[in-house]
């Protein structure tokens, strides 16, 4: 198969859909390969690396989009992408498609097979977004502590305090992959922290974690409220797979926060969970309503891009090889896994979630390829 991978073009995005040595892993399959000149130079990686591992160099995006079968990306395709997506040809990334409404109908008109990494399932979770949300949840604790220093905005708070003054207050809204990851460094910080979830189990299990570096609150309207009152930092980690965030702290809960105190929406590809937030830019991460600072930057990850590519290409490359390998059909008859994660197909929405948010009929995978009922 031909596979390509162009440059990242979404504002401060560094990423790289495929490393050099994912490259080589491909071409060990007997697939060609195309990179976009300067693709992976936010990741530290020079044209030259891509050709040892046996890549051809492209001109340009538009080249590669005209060469390959599957293109290989990182974020959401940008509109002048999606206008070169054609019939049949397949786009394997990130998506969020809930919150994009007119990249949905983009994706549709183009009839391209479209599956988001943020869709896939495994044991347990969604192994294709949990390596961001790992990131993503660590960077909201250094994000946030940079935002509540005064210059940035904040109530020049340091989080883990010092000898004879109290730490700062983090209350995380969500107890999994990214409120754990942010509760681990916002308690290894010596932060006052608290984990919101309305799972007891993760209750159970997080606070078994932390103990008493950690205190845990069934995540109801009172309770919520009480906790983001208090809170220097608030930290939204609410997914919802596939579909829009819930708006959990609206704007009168602002009113009973102190001024200059964070909100970091993690949850704003999804849409956010804060009814004030709106996706920012790591050129301008923050704003302020009614004296709150608010921190939502859509591409977290982007910022640490050689981490984040290496952990991200750990996760994808195997359904990578796979559908290479095999074809998209055969590939998702193999794996109901990977079946989860297609979005878009043929200008059908196939993802239920997708498909209610956006007014879409929905159109099941199952009756798109065979599943196997045996994975």
């Amino acid at each position: 198969m031909r596979v390509g991978t162009p440059r990242e073009i979404k504002n401060h995005e560094y990423r790289v859909g495929l490393t050099p040595e994912s490259v080589r892993e491909l071409t060990a399959h007997g697939h060609e390969i195309w990179v976009e000149t300067g693709a992976g130079l936010g990741i530290g990686a020079e044209d030259t690396e891509y050709i040892d591992a046996g890549a051809t160099i492209a001109a340009t995006a538009a080249e590669v989009f005209e060469k390959s079968e599957m293109v290989v990306k990182v974020k959401e395709p940008q509109p002048i992408e999606r206008a070169m997506l054609r019939e049949g040809q397949i786009l394997f990334t990130y998506l969020h498609l809930a919150p994009d409404p007119e990249q949905t109908a983009d994706l549709v008109e183009s009839k391209a097979t479209c599956i988001a990494y943020e869709t896939v399932t495994g044991t347990g979770g969604l192994p294709l977004l949990k390596p961001m949300s790992q990131v993503a949840g660590r960077m909201s604790i250094q994000a946030g502590a940079t935002a509540l220093e005064k210059a940035h905005g904040g109530r020049g708070i340091l989080l883990g305090g010092v000898p004879g003054v109290a730490p700062g207050k983090v209350t995380i809204i969500g107890g999994g992959v990214v409120g754990f990851n942010a509760a681990q460094m916002a308690a290894g910080l010596g932060a006052d922290v608290t984990i919101l979830d309305r799972d007891p189990d993760v209750l159970e299990s997080v606070g078994t974690h932390f103990e008493s570096r950690a205190k845990t609150r069934f995540s109801n309207k009172a309770n919520l409220a009480e906790c983001v009152a208090e809170a220097d930092l608030v930290i939204g980690a609410v997914l919802i797979p596939g579909a829009e965030a819930p708006k959990l702290v609206t704007r009168d809960m602002l009113k009973t926060m102190r001024p200059g105190s964070v909100l970091c929406d993690v949850a704003i590809d999804q849409g956010g969970c804060f009814e004030t937030s709106k996706a920012t830019t790591h050129e301008n991460p923050t704003y302020i309503v009614d004296d709150i600072v608010h921190y939502c930057v859509a591409n977290m990850p982007g910022a640490v891009s050689r981490t984040s590519t290496y952990a991200l290409n750990n996760v994808t490359l195997p359904h990578t090889l796979a559908i290479a390998d095999k074809g998209w059909e055969a590939a998702l008859r193999d794996d109901r896994h990977l079946a989860e994660g297609l979005n878009v197909w043929n200008g059908h929405v196939t993802y239920k979630a997708v498909a209610d948010d956006l007014g879409y009929d929905y159109m099941p995978v199952s009756e798109i390829v065979g599943l196997k009922t045996d994975n």
